[in-house]
């Protein structure tokens, strides 16, 4: 059995007691960075084999895992924070299983776009998320194919290009069109800065730009 276990995006209480029981019966633990996941799983009392799986070594593991899952090995998969294959390593591992026959369960649970959709104020009956745009290549394409979306969309960003995402955004979607910007979420100095675009701009400007961030934007109408 492979096992999708979703962990705190930053209270560490913030995870189920069946993901801890989980955690605790597998016989291999694979973390996105086992340095990350130590103090979670110590936290817990979680004394398990934990290997690395991340995004350079994804493609080169995959097949020792079915291998091992083939074998009557219990798995279970965790991220830095929230639920694997969001935005984090996961599909290909998942795929693959699928593939081969192995059973895979994706236990709920954290995942940051949620919380931070929900309390943006902007509808959330119907969204659109988009995860990390694309660095570089294929990044203004993606944005102006959602100029004309009218779902609510929602963004994961590094603070590093906060406000170059910003600008880019007023100049796709305009500086009024609503927004919202939540970091640090669940932890102890989480924000959550709502209004127009200009004016998440002028902020972000103003205070310092530090954690995670998930972006939510109006759609078009």
């Amino acid at each position: 059995m492979l096992y999708i276990v979703p962990t705190p995006i930053g209270n560490l209480e913030d995870i189920t007691l069946r993901a801890i029981n989980v955690l605790k019966k597998v016989d291999i633990i694979l973390a996105e960075d086992t340095r990350t996941s130590a103090p979670l799983l110590k936290h817990y009392g979680i004394e398990k084999k934990v290997f690395a799986h991340h995004q350079h070594n994804e493609h080169k593991a995959v097949q020792e895992i079915i291998r091992f899952l083939k074998e009557g090995k219990e798995i279970a998969l965790i991220s830095d924070a929230g639920t694997p294959a969001i935005s984090d390593p996961g599909f290909l591992l998942v795929r693959e299983s699928i593939k081969e026959g192995i059973p895979v369960q994706c236990l709920p649970g954290a995942t940051a776009f949620v919380p931070a959709l929900v309390n943006s104020g902007l509808p959330n009956d119907r969204f659109c998320f988009e995860g990390f745009l694309p660095v570089k290549k294929g990044r203004q394409t993606r944005l102006q194919f959602l100029a004309e979306e009218k779902r609510t969309m929602i963004f994961y960003e590094s603070p590093h290009r906060i406000l170059k995402t910003i600008d880019e955004f007023i100049g796709i979607f305009g500086a009024e069109r609503q927004a919202s910007i939540s970091r640090e979420l669940s932890k102890l100095y989480e924000e959550n800065v709502r209004g127009s675009l200009q004016e998440l701009k002028e902020h972000f400007e103003n205070n310092p730009v530090k954690g995670e961030f998930v972006f939510c934007v109006s759609g078009l109408g």
